[in-house]
């Protein structure tokens, strides 16, 4: 783990200065690799390790009992999981889906050691507790998306944040927006024949970027 102390210390800067004992207890740990479409979490399933994400991308999702799922966020090196934190500090097990989207190395930090560092080290308090401020803006506004915009509008503004050229499936996008791939098949091909996408075997080309994000800022009816 040794040769990795100054790119680990530049994705979680709270981490620097630590006392020499929770030092020595940081660096001691060793790194897990996990491929893409890897559980890292399920429904139900215990919590007992805080991951700092090294590489990759790990997605988190709410999933219904029917098997339904919507994407809450993207965890990225740097970042850490919000439900984890919450997890861990509430003594609860996991209330969402956590999957590999892209092969990650993670460390996982123990409940022992992720609660000395919360009591002894401000700097990553502060960072914990400021994760959780930051997710619950983008959840907020995630709850607005789903309530308030309809689905097509949704699906616009996804392919703009995302285009021009995605490299995806229909359900992949579904899973994203919590819907089914027969509903986003539909809609991709009533963009495509507006001119706004050109469709290909899992590719979408943004071909109208302008006036899908004008679909997704139009005020629903």
């Amino acid at each position: 783990m040794a040769e990795r102390i100054p790119a680990f210390a530049d994705l979680y800067p709270c981490l620097r200065g630590l006392p020499p004992e929770l030092s020595a207890e940081l660096y001691a740990l060793k790194s897990v690799r996990l491929p893409e479409g890897h559980s890292v979490f399920e429904r139900g399933s215990p919590c007992g390790a805080f991951p700092l994400l090294l590489a990759g991308e790990i997605r988190v999702s709410c999933v219904a009992t029917h098997g339904r799922a919507l994407l809450l966020y993207s965890v990225l090196p740097g970042e850490s999981c919000v439900i984890t934190q919450g997890c861990l500090l509430g003594q609860r097990n996991y209330n969402a889906r956590g999957v590999v989207h892209a092969e990650v190395e993670l460390l996982p930090l123990p409940l022992g050691l992720f609660e000395r560092l919360l009591s002894a080290h401000a700097p990553f308090r502060r960072y914990v507790f400021g994760i959780f401020a930051e997710r619950f803006v983008d959840l907020m506004a995630l709850v607005d998306e789903v309530a308030f915009k309809r689905l097509d509008q949704r699906l616009a503004r996804l392919l703009v944040e995302q285009g021009p050229a995605l490299h995806t499936t229909h359900q992949r996008l579904a899973d994203d927006l919590g819907s089914v791939r027969e509903i986003v098949t539909r809609l991709l091909r009533q963009f495509a024949a507006e001119g706004l996408v050109e469709l290909a075997r899992e590719s979408i080309v943004v071909r109208d970027p302008l006036r899908l994000a004008a679909m997704a800022a139009a005020d629903p009816v």
